[in-house]
């Protein structure tokens, strides 16, 4: 993601009302002379800059030329693309057709419509996930939302809010910020999409996730998340995104689409930064 150039922009003196040409002609070299210098100027300071406080890979933080991941955590990113159900979004083997859904979303279909993700959730997804969540790196949100406003672009395109799984007060307190907040505020802005940041409430303080079972994690959320009374307007009838980092069994999505939708919200999809995938159960 390189960055623009430096452009200069020539300042010319001004000329009375009246001048002659001649004196016009005089003018101009010197205003053209100063223009060069101030742009000469503006490309040694960027040049000093850049070699003062170099540009860092968002992962690995070695120097990289531009922005975003440098080649090698690039190409260890793996990025979902289709083909991929169209109700979780986990990855396909092969394509095999159109609207064709996994066994997954047969046999246990979620409460929300559609869920997207940018990348699978390997190491260098990890470190981004970690760096963002509890090492108060927010200055990778804009990168990672940008990621991930391209996977769900079709559900952008219909979307009315975008709303953040919320953390409980307690554990915002401790953390001072909501990570998927960050998220999508960054998707917010890149979309035009309103965020609803205060919509969702986290109502009852939930164990951590990590290390419980699939029917664990559905009852550790099980009634943990609400509408605020006094936002209940920015829900009813909207078609909601919900956006988070991880997605793993799903089971806080589900949670957190039920609350929406029984306060009325028209259509809830889900938006990630990166999903888990079984790749022993494989779809398809």
């Amino acid at each position: 993601m390189p960055r623009g150039p430096v452009m200069a922009i020539a300042c010319l003196s001004g000329v009375r009302g009246g001048a002659s040409l001649k004196a016009m002609d005089a003018e101009t070299p010197s205003s053209s002379i100063l223009g060069h210098l101030r742009g000469a100027f503006a490309h040694a300071a960027k040049f000093a800059l850049d070699i003062a406080l170099p540009t860092l890979c968002v992962a690995c933080r070695e120097p990289v030329d531009g922005e975003g991941v440098c080649a090698a955590c690039w190409a260890k990113l793996s990025f979902i693309e289709p083909p991929y159900c169209p109700r979780l979004g986990i990855p396909f083997v092969y394509d095999p057709g159109p609207e064709l859904l996994s066994m997954e979303a047969i046999a246990n279909p979620p409460a929300y419509q559609r869920a997207r993700a940018a990348v699978r959730y390997d190491d260098v997804a990890r470190t981004l996930v970690h760096a963002l969540k509890y090492h108060d790196r927010t200055d990778l949100a804009p990168t990672m939302g940008g990621w991930m406003a391209r996977a769900g672009r079709e559900l952008l395109a219909e979307a009315d809010v975008l709303v953040p799984v919320p953390l409980h007060w307690r554990r915002g307190w401790s953390r001072r910020y909501n990570q998927s907040g960050a998220l999508a505020r960054a998707i917010g802005r890149q979309s035009g999409v309103k965020v609803a940041a205060e919509a969702l409430r986290r109502v009852r303080a939930t164990e951590q996730q990590i290390g419980l079972s699939r029917a664990q994690r559905a009852s550790n959320v099980q009634g943990a998340f609400k509408v605020a009374a006094d936002r209940m307007a920015d829900i009813q009838g909207r078609r909601v995104v919900l956006i988070d980092d991880v997605l793993t069994s799903g089971a806080t999505s589900d949670a957190c689409a039920r609350a929406l939708l029984r306060a009325k919200a028209a259509q809830v999809d889900v938006l990630v930064f990166a999903r888990v995938v079984d790749s022993h159960k494989a779809p398809i």
